[in-house]
């Protein structure tokens, strides 16, 4: 593919497109036209012409922010990478919680603080952060949590700053999804719940959910925790 015809797609960041839903939103997103910029620490899954992958560990600021001030312009940023590291209070391990704030809330910070202002720039711009229902609460991912409730203030915070300059900034919380995560012996203690739909949500759901979300029909769409949850979120 030629370079022009690469600049005629509009471009978006995806992070964790290496496996599970970053890697899904990425593959939907180029069928869907656009051009991706995968930044995972996994080596690249996915080959196409519209997909330049770089490799960055996400939990080193220094990296993070190397790759960030490298990138350009682009219309899209979805932060998706993510690690699920369980434990119940006075079973906490600061390492693991550490872990998880870098990747989930610190990486999404380091990377919006250099693309965000750059779409304020051009008048244009979409920020979608994959969070999750367990943002609200739920025994043994205390942790977990905090760094998904964390992505939650900051995506109102940041919406309300740029809302004039045609920027959205939203997240997608979904239920238990299935992807290799549910398979990582780092939560054998955790078992996902299904929610009332009777089976787990399906990573395509939320890269559809995501696509709608950067398409020029979401953009009255902001500051706004949208569920994926298949009724978890019902009263019971």
């Amino acid at each position: 593919m030629s370079n022009k015809a690469s600049a005629q797609r509009p471009c978006a960041v995806v992070t964790g497109s290496s496996s599970g839903i970053g890697q899904c939103i990425a593959e939907h997103l180029i069928h869907m036209g656009w051009q991706v910029i995968g930044l995972d620490m996994a080596a690249p899954t996915l080959h196409s012409p519209h997909l330049q992958t770089l490799q960055v560990d996400l939990s080193d600021e220094a990296a993070t922010l190397a790759v960030a001030h490298g990138l350009g312009n682009v219309q899209a940023f979805v932060h998706a990478a993510g690690v699920l590291r369980v434990g119940r209070l006075g079973d906490l391990d600061s390492q693991n919680g550490e872990l998880m704030w870098r990747i989930h809330t610190q990486a999404a910070i380091h990377l919006s603080n250099v693309l965000v202002p750059r779409m304020v720039q051009e008048k244009h711009g979409r920020v979608v952060f994959i969070g999750s229902r367990v943002a609200q609460g739920m025994p043994g991912r205390s942790q977990y949590a905090a760094t998904k409730a964390a992505l939650i203030a900051l995506a109102r915070s940041w919406a309300s700053e740029v809302a004039s300059a045609g920027v959205t900034v939203n997240v997608v919380s979904p239920a238990a999804t299935q992807t290799t995560m549910l398979s990582d012996p780092a939560r054998a203690a955790s078992t996902p719940r299904l929610p009332p739909l009777g089976r787990l949500i399906q990573p395509q759901e939320i890269a559809e959910l995501v696509a709608f979300l950067l398409s020029p029909s979401a953009a009255a769409i902001t500051g706004q925790d949208i569920a994926i949850c298949g009724g978890a979120s019902l009263p019971q």
